[in-house]
């Protein structure tokens, strides 16, 4: 059997059991790449090779400032001001939760938003009495519509601005304005399926009204040293890499400098709050994608990512406007099945190669845009289509909300249908 059919299998099969939702999903993700090394597919080397330590030191790194920085009552403090910003309305922080989340994954990776942003609106959901579910669901999504709009927002168009020498105002220019209309359609959405049955007793809408939001905070220094490491996190993910460092390094230097000031004191006592911060790493999600990494690259170093975009360009006939609209739905189909940057990493040469037939680099930037239009959005469409919505399951699993892969996509997926039809209509009537 061959290298590429036995990828294909081993694939499948891990995505197979990661729908029924019977095995943990870290489980069968580190089963599935430990069998592409058993098999020959690929070796050691190439295994660790196919995994982004950068993501997982984003999201640790994320996870331990998160972790520390609610210990002060900051995310309590947020979720009651929010709630009395809207008077109490479900709806309201609904709307106003996924509009920050797309705002704030502009400027931030899409997973570092969705761990910032989620206790927030479990701790809103607590207070009013809802069901968390659509607001971790307008979370993950968001966070991905969000992240399309900027150079800096998602990994793709970091690749693509650099390959195709697009800065970030011509991704404002150019991918924003869809990205508008998508979000808008994306409020609407969640209003109609969630937003009229998302309804608080006038009893836990007066409590809100008559907190007040400055109790909520318990450690008042704690407070400023998180806010503080926060911001400067924050600022060094957004100029991370003017300065020549990852993002992953940005956050592990910001977790390890607030587990300095949060665990000073008396030996012991040092010692328990830094056992008790590491154990709330949600290590669970962590190791899914040790092991989604290894199964993509498996597929990967058979040939067949590079193989697919070479057939898809072929097909087209030479015609640009052909072309572009099966980057954006192929790009959005394969990147609700695997991780988008491995196909972007394949897709790029291709679109290169069309440089020539098409009249040279310049003629074929809307090509860019189909790519980076259908990679980021299609994410949205499967629960393992994107590190957002992995990492919002990985919180809901961890304070036992039902999150599951038919659940999440039986939402996800008709959504995301709509979102590339919006990208399409954009692209057709500005370039095509």
């Amino acid at each position: 059997m061959s290298s590429s059919v036995l990828a294909l299998a081993i694939a499948g099969f891990s995505y197979l059991l990661l729908i029924f939702d019977r095995i943990d999903r870290s489980i069968i993700a580190m089963l599935g790449g430990c069998a592409m090394i058993l098999l020959g597919i690929m070796n050691q080397e190439q295994a660790i090779a196919g995994i982004d330590f950068n993501t997982l030191a984003l999201l640790a790194g994320t996870m331990i400032i998160v972790s520390i920085a609610q210990r002060s009552g900051l995310f309590e403090f947020l979720a009651v001001w929010s709630a009395q910003l809207v008077r109490g309305s479900p709806w309201g922080m609904l709307l106003v939760i996924s509009l920050v989340t797309a705002f704030v994954s502009s400027l931030l990776n899409n997973a570092t938003t969705v761990l910032l942003i989620a206790p927030v609106a479990l701790s809103i959901a607590r207070q009013l009495g809802v069901t968390p579910f659509p607001y971790l669901l307008s979370i993950a999504m968001a966070s991905n519509i969000g992240g399309t709009a900027t150079l800096i927002g998602d990994p793709p168009n970091i690749m693509i601005g650099s390959a195709a020498h697009l800065g970030f105002d011509a991704f404002l220019i150019h991918v924003a304005p869809p990205t508008l209309a998508v979000m808008a359609f994306q409020c609407l959405a969640m209003h109609l399926l969630f937003g009229r049955g998302l309804k608080a007793h006038e009893a836990a809408r007066a409590d809100i009204m008559r907190m007040r939001a400055g109790h909520k905070i318990v450690d008042r220094l704690l407070l400023w040293e998180s806010v503080w490491v926060l911001a400067l996190t924050v600022l060094g993910l957004a100029v991370a890499d003017r300065v020549g460092l990852e993002p992953g390094t940005v956050a592990i230097i910001g977790g390890a400098v607030l587990l300095l000031l949060h665990s000073h004191g008396h030996r012991e006592h040092r010692t328990r709050k830094v056992t008790e911060t590491y154990g709330e790493i949600d290590w669970i999600t962590l190791f899914f994608f040790i092991g989604l990494f290894m199964i993509v690259h498996g597929v990967a170093t058979t040939g067949l990512m590079d193989r697919a975009a070479q057939a898809l360009a072929q097909a087209t006939g030479g015609d640009l406007g052909r072309t572009g609209f099966l980057i954006l739905w192929a790009a959005a189909l394969l990147s609700a099945i695997v991780d988008n940057i491995p196909f972007v990493a394949a897709m790029i040469p291709v679109i290169k190669s069309l440089e020539p037939a098409f009249g040279g680099a310049d003629a074929v930037i809307p090509l860019w845009w189909a790519l980076s239009l259908g990679a980021c959005l299609g994410g949205n469409a499967t629960l393992i289509g994107a590190s957002a919505n992995l990492t919002a399951a990985g919180i809901a699993e961890k304070n036992g909300i039902p999150f599951t892969f038919l659940r999440y996509m039986a939402y996800a997926a008709p959504l995301t249908v709509v979102h590339i039809a919006i990208a399409h209509v954009y692209l057709w009537l500005r370039y095509f």
